[in-house]
């Protein structure tokens, strides 16, 4: 759409109209998916073990994204002088929601790595909201025969327990789950901190499978360039990120808050820095656990969208400037 159909047009604000992902277009029908990103609900919380909620986590950030819907023109940021999020870099839809069927996780976790598998086949980055941690185990596996990839995972906890009681998909367990997928080849885990339902020995299990743990000190010790220096090079890197790994004063909004996490730029400006790299390149992402009851100003949920804007503007634009 023209410059001047935006001027002329409707304005939009975020307040009018349906509550898409940054009022992007919908795409139910996902047989005839044509973007270069397609966002996907996966509201699935039967994963939790103490304050459920993130199942209206994709609702919630559908919401706040609406302030980032800036229009045809795309956002300029004056401090990298780009023009993000242009239409003719990147195409974003709004692909709905996995369905979910309350009490059984096998058919709600089927049913999300159906849904992420169409996407890849249509050729679409897949952008998931979960739910909690649980839902990245089903979404991973989607990219079964995609491989190599090297997971870049944001939180306050390393979530790679085996097995406790039977429960071997709950929030507790999903890079456990992808590290025995023969299409992860490695992990880059950050923000890990304080004490987890993760022992010792899930932490040694962890660093055997080709996991870097890094703790909130470590990163800021190590800087942005430091991190990205330890990130081995690969062909694919999938970023998942659980909102706990920032501190609860600026997301308070979720099921297990952790203080002492990140602030807003530090995780920001890694996924940048990863996007920017001239080899591998970021195929998917999933941001889960966001829980907006337990926040009623709304800013966690904000923080969410804000994050999943710039992240999909910065791959899109290195993308771009990579074809140029």
């Amino acid at each position: 759409m023209s410059s001047n159909s935006y001027e002329n047009g409707r304005l939009n604000l975020p307040f009018v109209g349906h509550c898409t992902f940054a009022k992007s277009p919908v795409c139910l029908d996902w047989e005839k998916l044509d973007a270069d990103v397609a966002v996907l609900g996966a509201p699935n919380d039967m994963g939790t073990q103490w304050r459920s909620g993130a199942r209206f986590g994709p609702r919630g950030i559908r919401e706040a994204s609406t302030l980032f819907s800036f229009g045809h023109s795309g956002a300029y940021d004056f401090e990298d002088d780009v023009m993000y999020l242009q239409a003719a870099d990147v195409r974003i839809v709004d692909v709905g929601d996995a369905d979910i069927v309350h009490t059984d996780m096998n058919t709600s976790n089927a049913n999300i790595e159906y849904a992420v598998r169409k996407l890849l086949d249509a050729g679409a980055m897949p952008v998931v909201l979960g739910g909690d941690h649980s839902v990245h185990a089903p979404v991973i596996k989607a990219f079964e025969g995609r491989g190599p990839i090297h997971i870049i995972h944001f939180d306050a906890h390393l979530d790679f327990v085996d097995e406790r009681h039977g429960v071997r998909y709950g929030h507790g367990n999903p890079l456990r789950r992808a590290s025995e997928m023969d299409h992860i080849v490695g992990m880059t885990q950050m923000g890990i901190r304080n004490v987890s339902s993760s022992n010792r020995s899930d932490y040694n299990a962890a660093r055997e499978c080709g996991s870097n743990i890094l703790s909130v000190r470590d990163v800021r010790r190590l800087g942005r360039d430091g991190v990205l220096d330890l990130i081995p090079e690969c062909e694919s890197y999938y970023i998942t990120i659980d909102i706990d790994g920032f501190d609860p004063s600026i997301a308070p909004g979720t099921g297990t808050p952790s203080h002492g996490g990140f602030q807003y730029y530090e995780v920001l400006e890694i996924i940048q820095g990863l996007a920017n790299r001239s080899q591998g390149r970021i195929v998917g992402m999933d941001l889960v656990e966001v829980a907006p009851a337990y926040d009623p100003t709304g800013i966690t949920s904000i923080l969410a969208a804000q994050l999943l804007m710039n992240s999909i503007g910065f791959v899109f634009h290195a993308r771009a400037q990579a074809k140029r």
